[in-house]
């Protein structure tokens, strides 16, 4: 059992055994099934209590923290039970400044950019988010390196968290929950523009979405353009809660009704139109100046 503690090799002074890294793997390995087990607490007490919004975005930054906090403990315990001396900073600071160097820099952006998430407090789990590239949906969890977001299409998208804090994001759930959305149509010239209203309003009134309110939120209609083919509107309505995460199936909830209405009030939504205009390609239209007199 003698190679069993004899040492492998040298950290600094100190030497290391075959016994010491087993010991150091199962003390991170324990700290890793007490972090499991506290976060599976914070679920419970969630589920419990039934959290919502920002409560359970709370909770949530606690748990990832306190993980955070107990591998690191758990790293600490593991490297002093083989007798590293933290007191010497120089050898931590060679060994980070070495890893960094060896192509880390984005493991240590994405993770210091996650716990600007997690502190901040701008981005939680739960919100409803639209990235720069387009991409809008659900944030299922703010990870080590990475934000998982849950797209209404229920595909799963790992978003690396640098992207996150050093791009712009739109965060339709920060503080009010309740959205103002537009819904562009447009209609032939010659319509009665109050008839419009009327079908346009009577069609936001049946959608499910529609928020009722009595502080001002109310749904308008609105003429915004004389276009090219069409006299252009807009309606514009206060949507709820849970129309905000659904903004492709709340556009198509009001274009359907929009239309509906419009059909049973007999207004024309127009097409495309152009004029065409055909010149003769036979014969030759051109002057003949050869009898023209000379001077």
């Amino acid at each position: 059992m003698a190679w069993w503690i004899e040492p492998l090799f040298q950290i600094g002074d100190t030497p290391v055994s075959a016994f010491g890294l087993v010991r150091v793997i199962l003390i991170i390995i324990f700290a890793s099934i007490v972090s499991a087990m506290f976060q599976r607490l914070l679920l419970r007490i969630a589920e419990r209590k039934d959290m919502e919004g920002s409560r359970a975005s709370a909770l949530y930054t606690v748990g990832r923290l306190a993980h955070y906090l107990i591998l690191l403990i758990g790293i600490i315990i593991a490297l002093s039970s083989i007798g590293l001396d933290f007191t010497n900073l120089a050898l931590v600071a060679g060994a980070l400044s070495v890893g960094i160097g060896f192509g880390l820099q984005s493991i240590v952006n994405n993770f210091v950019s996650g716990l600007i998430l997690l502190f901040e407090g701008t981005l939680k789990v739960g919100d409803f988010i639209e990235i720069e590239s387009g991409v809008t949906g659900l944030v299922k969890g703010i990870n080590v390196r990475s934000t998982l977001i849950n797209t209404n299409d229920n595909v799963d998208m790992i978003v690396p968290n640098s992207v996150l804090v050093s791009n712009r994001v739109t965060n339709w759930t920060l503080r009010e929950v309740n959205r103002r959305i537009h819904v562009p149509f447009g209609v032939a010239y010659g319509t009665d523009k109050n008839l419009v209203k009327k079908a346009v309003l009577e069609a936001a009134s049946r959608v499910r979405f529609t928020h009722q309110s009595k502080r001002g939120e109310m749904v308008q209609c609105w003429l915004v353009n004389f276009g090219e083919n069409s006299l252009d509107f807009e309606l514009v309505v206060w949507i709820n809660q849970e129309a905000v995460r659904k903004p492709g199936t709340v556009h198509a909830a009001y274009m359907w009704e929009i239309e509906t209405s419009l059909s049973d009030y007999g207004i024309e939504i127009p097409f495309p139109q152009r004029d065409l205009h055909i010149r003769s390609v036979f014969g030759n239209s051109t002057p003949n100046n050869t009898d023209a007199p000379s001077e």
